[in-house]
Order: structure tokens, then sequence, then C-alpha cells
């Protein structure tokens, strides 16, 4: 018990440090203007022009962080701040969601299963925990009776919820592996700016990173209390 707590603990100071750092490499980055001018939806509806796609919409979204591809409409939504400036920080988040645009239209494997997961983790994220605390206070811990099948249909859904935090990392990377290429193939950006926009996307990953690290220590804490182990 006491080290899972201090497990926990680490990674929780992990994403903090992880995410202030992220911040600040953000704000750095964000101080050097692009030399081409371009903005950041500029910059995002050239890569989908130059990857052939001309279904996807780019448009405006409200508040920080909130960039994001969305598969069912189409559309590239960038944070009102990434989609009007024209600096490092802004080129590699609005590249780097267009690269799940293009993974879309490539039916890229692992975006395609992480897609498949969506509706069984947004309705069994939430539930999941409930459902092990329910368990075991119904008398899953001597592994009899109603509780102990209730405590495993929760760890179930975590495992889902686990899974795809770990299938989400090798869709942010290869969308961020295919921002960069391109990037610095179509000379987007002067070799200063590629490197703010290779560190700033390389901090972005790491919260994913942690994220599915810190999902993977709860799921396994919880199935050794299901399970009776110390």
């Amino acid at each position: 018990m006491g080290g899972y707590y201090i497990l926990i603990g680490a990674i929780m100071l992990a994403s903090w440090l992880v995410s202030n750092t992220l911040k600040r490499k953000f704000a750095k980055y964000s101080k050097i203007q692009l030399r081409n001018g371009m903005s950041g939806a500029e910059i995002a509806e050239k890569m989908l022009a130059d990857h052939g796609i001309s279904d996807v919409e780019v448009i405006s979204t409200a508040g920080q962080l909130t960039d994001h591809y969305n598969p069912k409409n189409k559309t590239v939504n960038l944070s009102e701040a990434v989609y009007n400036q024209r600096n490092s920080a802004a080129a590699a988040v609005a590249a780097h969601e267009v690269g799940h645009a293009v993974q879309h239209a490539q039916a890229y494997s692992w975006l395609q299963m992480r897609s498949q997961l969506v509706p069984i983790v947004s309705v069994s994220s939430g539930m999941s925990q409930w459902l092990i605390i329910g368990g075991l206070v119904l008398g899953a811990a001597a592994g009899v009776g109603l509780g102990y099948w209730v405590a495993i249909a929760g760890l179930a859904m975590m495992g889902f919820a686990t899974l795809f935090s770990f299938i989400t990392l090798p869709v942010e990377y290869d969308a961020s592996n295919r921002a960069l290429v391109w990037l610095k193939n179509k000379n987007i950006v002067t070799p200063e700016e590629y490197k703010g926009s290779e560190d700033a996307l390389k901090w972005a990953a790491r919260t994913y990173l942690v994220a599915a690290i810190g999902a993977l220590a709860s799921l396994l804490y919880w199935a050794f209390q299901i399970l009776g182990r110390d």
C-alpha cells in the first residue's frame, strides 16, 4: 500500500513538472516570430493542401490548449492563440493537429483503434472506480459473491481506459513526427524556429506518457486490491 502511494506521488510530481515545463516552453517559443509570417491557421491549411486533403476545415475554438482534430466532422480546431499567432509554438501545434487529419485520411491503424475505443471509454471511465470501490465494500476482498464481480466489471472498464491511454501514445508521437517532417521538408520554418517547434512537441508528448503510466499504476493497484494481494 505504502509503495503504491509513493509511486502515485512520484507520478503526480512528474506530471506537475512536465505540465509546468510545457507551459514555459510554449511561452518561450511563442516569442519566436516566424520569418515567413504565416499564422497557425495558414500553416494548417497549407499542410492539408500539401497532403491533398480538401474535405477538412480549419476553425478557431475558444480557450487555451483546446486544440484538437475532430474526425467526426473533419475539422482541425485551433485555439484562438494558435489560430491567429505567427510563432514557433503556433506552427508546432497547428501542424501537429493536421498530423491527426493526415492519419485519418491515410487510415492510420493506431488512430482507428483509438477511435473505436472512444465510445467505450467515454462511458466507462467515469464509472470504473466507483464500481471497484462499491464491489470492495460489498465484499470483493474476500473473493466471493456479487461484490467480487462488480469490482471485476469496474476493473475491466478501467482496463479499457488504460489501454486507451497507451494507444494514444503512438497516435500523438506519430502526429508530431508528421508535423516536424513537413515543417522541415517544406521549409516552413527556419532551423532556429524548427528547434522551438520540435522542443515544444516533445514536451507535449511527455504529458501523454506520464498520463499513461499513471493509468497503469492505478489499474495495477486496484487489481491487487480485488485479488486480495498485498
